[in-house]
């Protein structure tokens, strides 16, 4: 299928954006401002790269109002460039589509419904009593539990696994090799020896969600771990049992969140950070790559919790401070007493 153009005016319409220019320039694709060629549009959001738009072979660009007079090509103006950029990026790129249908090695079982838009691979396995809805896709080799639900327009990619009972809401996208439903680790501790608990709760993902690739979410152990509307996942996160992501929040890849944590919503965690379990975390919290996230956040803002880098060498002398900083604050404090007490003779 030839990939679709658009006018200039077309993409402003569809995006909010205003159009100044010749609004009748064609666009097929998108590119950067340093490789982009004729019929391709580009986009400025960093003004550190504001001087390529002086040599760019784009035929229009996207660009803030304050950026709008550095150059005369056409151009779509708006208050927010890259988000611009990602709709006019979806508009030429839409998802690959699939003709509707059961491949012959598909396996469905019984009771399981399946709606006549919905696609199912070769090697899919629906489970009994699971319901798919309008023009869902399931690629080669997922594996689809008894009694899920999976909401309409949603993708599920190749061998990712939805286990029993969870509820996958409508365009979400799960990604290859993300597992959704597995059991949380929950075990108790009897004289050495671990024993298994049930975990008798589900997986429910809001609308609109994206997994990442290898990217697990455990059921829970009573209650369901939830993920509200519009959460966006990145690749192999871990999100244990019970936990509630809040609505919009964006975790970025490699993240690792223990039981029974809340994140609120509009937050974003950068990758690598690591978060222990039973804590609170406010709305539209900012947490910072590679930060350890050991006690509850109450209030909007960025946190940062990292060791500076420094040379292997420097970090080996400071590291003895480091673990001595408590016994410092110690002797600091008993040479205040001291001292007001002096004061005071």
């Amino acid at each position: 299928m030839p990939a679709p153009t658009f006018t200039l005016r077309e993409l402003g319409a569809a995006c909010g954006a205003l159009v100044e220019g010749e609004g009748a320039t064609r666009i097929r694709q998108i590119g950067t401002l340093h490789a982009a060629s004729a019929g391709t549009i580009s986009f400025l959001a960093n003004p550190k790269y504001r001087h390529l738009l002086a040599t760019t072979q784009a035929s229009a660009v996207i660009l803030a109002p304050e950026d709008a007079v550095h150059t005369t090509l056409p151009r779509l103006v708006t208050e927010q460039p890259y988000a611009c950029y990602a709709r006019v990026a979806g508009l030429l790129n839409p998802p690959r589509a699939f003709a509707p249908g059961v491949a012959p090695d598909a396996t469905v079982g019984e009771g399981a419904r399946i709606a006549a838009s919905a696609t199912l691979s070769a090697g899919v396995h629906v489970g009994a009593g699971s319901v798919v809805g309008e023009r869902v896709v399931l690629l080669p080799g997922a594996v689809i539990g008894e009694r899920v639900l999976l909401g309409d327009d949603t993708r599920v990619y190749s061998n990712a696994v939805v286990y029993d009972d969870c509820v996958i809401g409508p365009r979400c996208i799960i990604h290859a090799g993300a597992v959704i439903g597995a059991d949380g680790f929950g075990m108790a501790e009897d004289q050495g020896v671990w024993i298994k608990i049930p975990q008798l709760g589900r997986v429910v993902l809001g609308a609109d969600v994206e997994v990442g690739a290898n990217t697990t979410i455990d059921r829970g152990a009573l209650d369901d771990t939830v993920l509200e509307d519009g959460v966006k996942l990145d690749n192999q996160i871990q999100i244990a049992h019970n936990c509630r992501i809040g609505a919009h929040t964006a975790i970025a890849g490699c993240v690792g969140i223990a039981g029974s944590t809340r994140i609120g919503r509009h937050c974003k965690i950068g990758g690598a950070a690591m978060i222990i379990g039973h804590l609170a975390i406010a709305d539209e919290v900012v947490i910072s790559a590679g930060s350890f996230v050991s006690k509850s956040i109450t209030k909007p803002g960025v946190y940062t919790g990292v060791y500076p880098l420094a040379p292997h060498e420097k970090w080996l002398r400071s590291a003895p401070h480091i673990r001595q900083l408590e016994e410092l604050a110690d002797r600091v404090r008993e040479l205040e007493k001291r001292l007001k007490r002096n004061e005071g003779s």
